[in-house]
């Protein structure tokens, strides 16, 4: 037998891991600013440039019902907005609004000193190491995902 399919669970299992370990992170980091982590995710998505609710839950992974429902929550609250979208008439665009995007820079200061520990506990070059290897497994998840759609 393999031990591919032992590399393939212990690789998934690290991974659901740090997930939950950078949720909780993030949940810290984000409560001081009154939102959850993943208004700040939906938030950080769409700080630059508009993207539909579809775009939206491409970007960050999740569901496009998640995204639909955290949402309609910021909007709600007056930290986002929906623009018409001159490519769909149906799908509406998100975007931050000054409230939105104030509340993603209060989190920034204590984001800038975890990210100090966190660089200084690892060491830069590693830091990036384990960056570039994340994006590469990522990208790689995402190929083999479009050549079975493709089948």
């Amino acid at each position: 037998m393999s031990e591919r399919p032992e590399l393939l669970a212990g690789i998934a299992l690290a991974v659901f891991k740090l997930n939950g370990q950078f949720l909780h992170v993030a949940e810290g980091l984000a409560r001081p600013a009154g939102l959850t982590a993943a208004h700040w995710q939906v938030l950080g998505a769409v700080l630059r440039t508009p993207l539909t609710v579809a775009g939206i839950a491409r970007e960050m992974g999740i569901t496009r019902q998640a995204v639909q429902r955290i949402a309609d929550i910021l909007a709600e609250s007056g930290m986002v907005e929906y623009l018409p979208n001159p490519a769909h008439r149906r799908a509406k665009l998100v975007t931050a609004t000054a409230l939105g995007r104030e509340a993603v820079r209060r989190i920034g200061p204590a984001q800038a000193a975890y990210a100090d520990r966190l660089c200084e506990a690892l060491g830069d070059d590693r830091a990036a190491d384990v960056h570039r290897l994340l994006r590469e497994l990522s990208d790689t998840l995402e190929r083999l995902a479009a050549e079975e759609d493709r089948r």
